[in-house]
């Protein structure tokens, strides 16, 4: 009897090789399907670059803009900001000038030794800065830090080394 090639899927013979076949057709998948998690993990990473901009800076201030460099952070500052209208801010919360020792002791944990990072908004008068920097000064914080925007306009023009005339030592 000859056989061709479907009739060894047949029933008529080749009946091990038969289930064999059918039962790896019928077992459970081993492998996960990833694309679901990536998906989800660009979402969680696209809405963490959208809103870790928006947690830097609760008091929204034009900074003036100077030729300084940004400053590296050793431990967690305390944070003093001035509005262009005078109001003054301790760590984020509106504090009145006359509360500015309290708040400012509570914020600092009573260390004069802390730093303090002054934001003052650019188009806030000279005299609400001045006044908050000397309250800082009499309360004993020497660590006084001015916040501004980088790239700004350059002070001066480079100091230039004194020229030396010919024939003198």
């Amino acid at each position: 009897m000859a056989l061709s090639a479907n009739d060894a899927f047949s029933g008529a013979g080749g009946g091990g090789r038969r289930r064999r076949y059918g039962r790896n057709r019928r077992s459970a998948l081993s492998e996960i399907n990833v694309t679901p998690l990536v998906d989800v993990m660009l979402v969680l990473l696209i809405v963490f670059m959208i809103s870790a901009p928006l947690l830097t800076a609760g008091v929204p201030l034009e900074l003036p803009k100077t030729e300084a460099g940004a400053i590296r952070e050793a431990e967690a500052p305390v944070s003093i900001a001035i509005r262009a209208d005078g109001a003054v801010f301790v760590q984020d919360k509106a504090t009145p000038f006359e509360a500015l020792g309290p708040a400012l002791a509570a914020a600092a944990s009573g260390d004069p030794a802390r730093q303090v990072f002054v934001r003052a908004d650019g188009r806030a008068a000279y005299a609400d800065v001045a006044r908050v920097m000397a309250a800082l000064s009499v309360r004993g914080y020497r660590n006084l830090n001015l916040i501004t925007e980088t790239g700004g306009p350059p002070a001066g023009p480079p100091p230039q080394a004194p020229a030396v005339r010919p024939g003198t030592p």
